[in-house]
């Protein structure tokens, strides 16, 4: 499909109250998919049976949509719960079932548990879908995988999906990693994209689609996308002027969720990557850890950031690190300073920082779930390796750079 069609599928909104040079200019600041979507509401979606696919994340202020939504009279019939649940309660990788919401009385399916794709009888019940969740911008984050389920059975049962785009938080431009190579297609890797994807929620349908990853023939139920209004590709979250809502329960500020992209890798060893303190993903270690004041002043030069030799016990905390790894065992590692301003990769220093630890703990090892991680067994040869991470993936984000470039709106 050509870039005209896909523009098309753009919701034209009416912005009579703010033009696009207030925007440009920054007299309005950044708006969300969500903020525009709500100043003019869709006249097709109106009386319309309601089901949003939504998180903590879906707010608009500091009010979230479903409150929204529902006191502005729309038919709100029915919500979908991703990983960590509707209202984000649940810690990752736990399965969510079917419920009621409680504040709402409103029935909540689940898509993470037994049933991860909706099925006909979920989708009987709305006749449109919502999809608003902040995305942390990496391929592992499953929001991905459940969207793109989202989009193929909804189709196939005749139902809208509308998507209200929002910033991707390590900005537009960001692009590293391998390429998701088919043997390792899983959950935490549904589509063959980089690592650090650099795109919004809205484009990736957009691709997912025009790529034909997904199996979506009717132009009548291609994906609506809501853009923004405001957002460069050259913003990081800090320059969104937005307020940070945890996107699930262990990425509790933007510091922990743009060290993720790197520090995922972590849970593909026996590394404790953070869950169970205060700062998860930023707090890297095991029992068996011994590093060097060296060591980490030549990350510190390499990377431009700061880094802390530290002791640390990783602890249950309930609704988000219920069985951390090491818990209630004393551990050594390193703390991550939040101050990561001048960091430019989070992915390969994340995988720089790995192969520094095992070096330091000839304990530790990795397991198979580093390749679901790197979507590839070529992980292997930089961690055994002394080279630039970012050598490794030169010529896949090139390639991906290059095919992204149709699906990108902004």
């Amino acid at each position: 499909m050509t870039k005209l069609v896909f523009l098309l599928l753009l919701l034209t909104i009416d912005c009579s109250k703010l033009s696009y040079q207030q925007v440009k200019n920054g007299d309005e600041g950044l708006r969300t998919g969500a903020e525009l979507f709500l100043d003019s509401f869709p006249e097709q979606l109106k009386g319309k049976r309601l089901g949003l696919l939504m998180n903590p994340t879906a707010r608009v202020g500091q009010t979230h949509m479903l409150d929204t939504l529902i006191s502005l009279g729309h038919n709100v019939k029915a919500l979908f719960a991703a990983e960590h649940g509707f209202r984000g309660n649940v810690g990752a990788g736990e399965k969510i079932v079917d419920g009621v919401d409680e504040a709402t009385g409103l029935p909540v399916f689940s898509l993470y548990g037994s049933t991860r794709k909706p099925t006909p009888e979920m989708l009987a019940q709305v006749d449109a879908i919502i999809f608003d969740m902040q995305d942390v911008g990496a391929r592992f984050y499953t929001y991905i995988s459940t969207l793109g389920l989202v989009l193929e059975a909804a189709a196939e049962a005749g139902v809208q999906v509308w998507i209200l785009d929002r910033p991707n938080p390590a900005g537009g431009h960001y692009v590293a990693g391998w390429l998701l190579e088919d043997e390792y297609r899983s959950f935490v890797g549904a589509y063959p994209i980089p690592v650090a994807h650099g795109m919004t929620m809205g484009e990736l349908a957009l691709m997912m689609v025009g790529e034909k990853w997904l199996q979506i023939n009717d132009e009548a139920f291609m994906p609506r996308v809501i853009p923004m209004f405001g957002w460069k590709r050259d913003m990081l979250w800090p320059d969104t002027g937005l307020e940070w809502t945890p996107p699930s329960p262990n990425l509790p500020a933007w510091a922990s969720a743009y060290v993720y992209l790197g520090t995922c890798f972590f849970e593909g060893s026996t590394f404790s990557e953070g869950r169970g303190t205060p700062h998860p993903f930023l707090t890297l270690g095991s029992p068996h850890v011994s590093l060097t004041e060296k060591d980490l002043e030549a990350l510190e030069q390499r990377w431009k950031i700061g880094l802390e030799a530290i002791t640390f016990t990783p602890v249950s905390i309930p609704d988000k690190a219920p069985n951390p790894k090491y818990k209630n065992v004393q551990s050594t590692g390193v703390r991550i300073s939040e101050s990561i301003s001048d960091l430019q990769d989070p992915v390969a220093f994340g995988l720089d920082l790995l192969r520094m630890m095992l070096r330091n703990a000839p304990q530790d090892s990795l397991n198979d779930f580093r390749y679901r991680l790197a979507g590839t067994k070529r992980i292997d040869a930089l961690l055994n390796s002394d080279y630039d991470p970012a050598s490794s993936w030169i010529e896949d984000v090139a390639l991906f750079k290059t095919k992204r470039k149709p699906y990108l709106i902004y």
